[in-house]
C-alpha cells in the first residue's frame, strides 16, 4: 500500500474511534444458581437453578469485581457499551497496524548537524537514565 492511501485509512480508523460513544470493559456471562432453600424445586434432579442471571466481571484496582443483572432496560444498556469497548479494541489494533505501517514507509530525515546529534544524545541518555534509576531502586 501507498503512504497516501495509508493514511487516508487511519484518518477513517481515527473518525471511527471517536463514533464509538459509551463504553465499559469486562465480560457478562449467564449462569443458573440453586438457592439455598432445600424443598426448593431448583435441588430436584436436572432443574438447572434459578435464572437466568447475567454476571458482569471486570478488573478494577487489582480485584475481580461481579455485578448481576436481569433482564430489562439496565442490562441492554450494559450490552451496548461492553459491545461498544470490543468495537474500540478492535479499531485500536487495526489502528496501530496502519500506524506502524506508516512509520515503515516514511522516510527517514537526516540529523542537520554535529549539535543536533549531541541533543538527541542528550535527550536518550536522560530519558533511558531514569529508567535504568527506577530499576536500580525496585532491586
Amino acid at each position: 500500500m501507498r503512504l497516501s492511501d495509508l493514511e487516508t485509512k487511519r484518518a477513517e480508523l481515527l473518525k471511527e474511534l471517536s463514533l464509538v460513544g459509551d463504553m465499559r470493559s469486562g465480560s457478562l456471562s449467564l449462569r443458573y444458581q440453586k438457592c439455598g432453600k432445600h424443598p426448593c424445586v431448583c435441588h430436584e434432579g436436572g432443574h438447572p437453578g434459578h435464572g437466568p442471571i447475567y454476571s458482569f466481571s471486570r478488573l478494577a484496582e487489582g480485584k475481580t469485581r461481579i455485578r448481576n443483572y436481569k433482564e430489562g432496560p439496565a442490562l441492554k444498556k450494559l450490552v451496548w457499551e461492553v459491545e461498544n469497548y470490543e468495537r474500540f479494541r478492535s479499531l485500536s489494533r487495526e489502528l496501530i497496524a496502519v500506524s506502524e505501517k506508516i512509520s515503515d514507509l516514511r522516510p527517514v530525515v537526516a540529523l542537520s548537524g554535529v549539535q543536533e546529534e549531541e541533543e538527541l544524545k542528550k535527550k536518550l541518555q536522560k530519558r533511558f537514565a531514569k529508567r535504568s534509576r527506577r530499576k536500580l531502586i525496585a532491586s
